[in-house]
This record gives C-alpha cells, sequence and structure tokens, in this order.
C-alpha cells in the first residue's frame, strides 16, 4: 500500500475553536439525545448572544456537509428538521427556523435595546424567534407573596433593601428558566412537530467560578455549550463571529456593556455586571487560572497577584481583591455542585461534579488564610517604608521568594 501525501495541518485560531468545536458538539448531542431542536433565551448580551452564533454556525456547518456529499448528516437533518417528500436543508437560515426557537423574556427593567439586539440576531441566524413579557408572571408571585406576609419587597433604588433587592431579581431570573423548559416541551406540539426541545444555557466559565448567577435561573438548562469559555474569549469570538458567520449585529452586542438588567433603569443609574462583581471580568479570569489550575489558596494566590500585579496594585490592594473573590467563591460553592452540563474546551471548569472533589462547603471567613494575608501586607508595607529599592529588594516586595507557583508566574493568556 502507497502511503499519502504528507498532509497539511490546519490550526484553528481560538474563536474558529469556539466557533466550530461547541458548534459540532450540539449538532452530535441534538441527533443522539433524539431532540426536535433547541430554545435558547436570548437577552441580547454577549452570552446568550455567543450561544445563538454557535447554533447559527452549527446550522451552517450542516448545510455545507450535505452539499459535500455527507449522507449520514443529511439524513440526521432529515430526521431532525421534519423534512419530507425528498426534501432536506439548503439554507442554513430555513433550517435554523425549524430546529431553534430563540425568546427574549423581557421585563419592566429591560431596555428597548437589548430587546432589539436580540431580535436582529435571531433575523440573521433564521431561529424562530418569541418576545414575551414576564411582568404578569413577577406581578402574580409578588401579590401571592404580600397576600401570605403583608409585605411586598422593593428594589433598593425605590428604597429597598439589600434582600429585598436581591429577592426581586431572583424571581425574575427563576421565572424565565421555567418559561423556558415549558415553552420547549410545548412550542412543539404548538407547531405540529414531533418530539421535543433541548433548553441551551448560556452562563460563562467566569460567572460560574464567581457564582455570579442565580441558582436554578436561565444558567439551568438541558447543556451548555459556552460553561468553559470565558468572558474575554467570548467577546473576542463575537468580534469573530460577526464578520465570518455573518452575523453583522454581534458588533453591536459585543461593545455594550455587560448586564444582567434586572433592576430598575433610572436616570443616575444603570446595572452593570463587573459593579455588581466587584471585579472585572479580566481579573476573574486570572482567578480562576490561579484557583483551578494552580490550585492557589487565598495566601498563595495574594503571593502570586503581588508579583503579576506589583506594578499597578499595592500589597493591600491585592489583598482586597483577593479576600474579595475568595468570599464569593466560597458563599457560592453550591451553585457549582448543580451546573448545566458544558462543553468543555478550557483547561479548567467550576463544574463540582466532575471537574472539583473538594468539599464545597467552605468557612466564607478564611479567618487563618486572611490573617497570614494582612501579615503579609505589613511585612511587605513595611519594606517599602524602609526603603528597600535593590531589583533583589523589590521582587521580594512582589511575591518572589515567598512561595510563589512557578508555574503561574506568566500572566495567562486569554485564548483557548
Amino acid at each position: 500500500m502507497s502511503l499519502s501525501s504528507p498532509l497539511k495541518i490546519n490550526y484553528h485560531s481560538p474563536e474558529e475553536e469556539i466557533a466550530f468545536g461547541p458548534g459540532c458538539w450540539l449538532w452530535d448531542y441534538l441527533r443522539r439525545s433524539g431532540a426536535s431542536g433547541f430554545l435558547l433565551p436570548l437577552s441580547g448580551g454577549a452570552d446568550s448572544s455567543s450561544v445563538a452564533a454557535i447554533v447559527g454556525c452549527m446550522c451552517q456547518l450542516v448545510v455545507k456537509e450535505i452539499e459535500n456529499g455527507d449522507e449520514q448528516v443529511k439524513a440526521d437533518a432529515i430526521r431532525i428538521g421534519n423534512y419530507t417528500d425528498g426534501q432536506f436543508p439548503t439554507d442554513s437560515k430555513e433550517f435554523a427556523k425549524r430546529i431553534f426557537y430563540t425568546v427574549f423574556m423581557g421585563s419592566e427593567n429591560s431596555s428597548k435595546d437589548t430587546k432589539k439586539r436580540a431580535k436582529d440576531l435571531a433575523d440573521e441566524i433564521g431561529s424562530w424567534h418569541l418576545d414575551v413579557s414576564i411582568d404578569g408572571v413577577v406581578s402574580a408571585l409578588l401579590t401571592l407573596f404580600q397576600t401570605l406576609t403583608g409585605k411586598r419587597p422593593r428594589y433598593k433604588v425605590d428604597g429597598g433593601s439589600n434582600i429585598e433587592n436581591l429577592g426581586l431579581q431572583n424571581i425574575q431570573a427563576r421565572i424565565r428558566m421555567v418559561l423556558a423548559f415549558m415553552l420547549a416541551s410545548l412550542l412543539p406540539w404548538v407547531h405540529n412537530k414531533p418530539g421535543f426541545y433541548l433548553v441551551l444555557g448560556s452562563s460563562n466559565v467566569d460567572e460560574g467560578l464567581r457564582g455570579y448567577l442565580t441558582k436554578y435561573d436561565c444558567s439551568s438548562a438541558d447543556i451548555n455549550p459556552i460553561g468553559s469559555i470565558s468572558k474575554q474569549d467570548l467577546r473576542a469570538f463575537l468580534r469573530w463571529a460577526a464578520v465570518h458567520l455573518g452575523y453583522s449585529s454581534l458588533e453591536e452586542i459585543e461593545a455594550a456593556p455587560p448586564t444582567a438588567e434586572l433592576e430598575p433603569i433610572r436616570s443616575n443609574y444603570s446595572q452593570l455586571d463587573e459593579v455588581d462583581m466587584g471585579m472585572t471580568y479580566e481579573e476573574l479570569s486570572v482567578y480562576g487560572r490561579l484557583r483551578k489550575i494552580f490550585r492557589c489558596g487565598p495566601v498563595s494566590m495574594f503571593k502570586n497577584l503581588c508579583y503579576r500585579w506589583g506594578s499597578r496594585s499595592s500589597p493591600l490592594e491585592v489583598a482586597d481583591k483577593v479576600k474579595h473573590f475568595f468570599k464569593y467563591y466560597s458563599i457560592n460553592r453550591h451553585k457549582m455542585t448543580v451546573m448545566t452540563p458544558s462543553y468543555h474546551a478550557e483547561s479548567y471548569s467550576p463544574e463540582d461534579n466532575r471537574f472539583d472533589l473538594r468539599q464545597f462547603l467552605y468557612n466564607a471567613r478564611w479567618p487563618y488564610q486572611f490573617s497570614k494575608i494582612d501579615e503579609l501586607v505589613k511585612e511587605l508595607d513595611g519594606e517599602v517604608a524602609f526603603g528597600e529599592t535593590s531589583d533583589q529588594d523589590r521582587s521580594r516586595a512582589n511575591g518572589v521568594g515567598m512561595g510563589v507557583v512557578a508555574a503561574g508566574s506568566g500572566d495567562p493568556k486569554s485564548g483557548l
């Protein structure tokens, strides 16, 4: 048997990996599960729009493989898309209309901009798009609560407490999960389609690690294509997909500041994710790699970040950031035990079911670790006060020689 010519290896960019990897994974899961399609709560934000674009890419890949003569893909597409009389998919948008529902579940706190962005993207992909108001359901639940307790919670901007404010946000988030599963099971029946639809989740790896999501909200789904992808990588993917997948509305979506839109919009107040979290997505990506890949606890993470961020942040500022992260990481660990099964392209995952089997109940005060960090802050501040200026001393002040994890000494890459 003669040898073939050497094959040219094609290395995909991180953006292409986000498009093609989860896209193929979704198709394989869809055809094996016996489902008839996907349903996605589409908010018009970066995360859910990334998932929508990946499904759109999946539809494009299916049509392309059929054109290339793949009979298995063709047979699966005919069955899933419920084609008859010898028909089969020849247009990705027409195919998406058959197998993909997108639903904008707006409330009084939703902006017209996000509603329009969701509709524009759905039109570009070709999904069957619905616009649903959840205000009536929210009001019904609050009326029931008022009947039971005699009290009606208020948002913080309207004079309510933090507890009231959080409760009102969680009600909206959880209603969306219930509506998503209801629509996924009943919409096919309404449209005389066989089978059921799978609900897609859209929480990224950073939010999963931080616990910046409501337990059993839209992050709870059947499967999640972006569960191991960081916000930084998703934004790069959106810019790429706007050009290479032909979904130009993604440019505007990527440029918009991330917001949950669960609180009222006021002239002097607008809810923003990074403000709510108390950290940037860029910082959160660094925390995730240090915690999950390099197994850093509070003290070792503090030492490492003193080295990384020593030129821009004081030891006290780094200490505050590390304590803030570990506080919310620990109190939200219970959410990580019930995360939606995800496609995994990263070298770590916040999911506890398969990837992190350590205890999930931590002392959120971290008394020993945080006190040790305080001691190191005083030590480092003291060295600076006594005027240590040599290269060796500056290295010590930045954490070198205090047990910094050598493998993590370089800045982590944002790519996959």
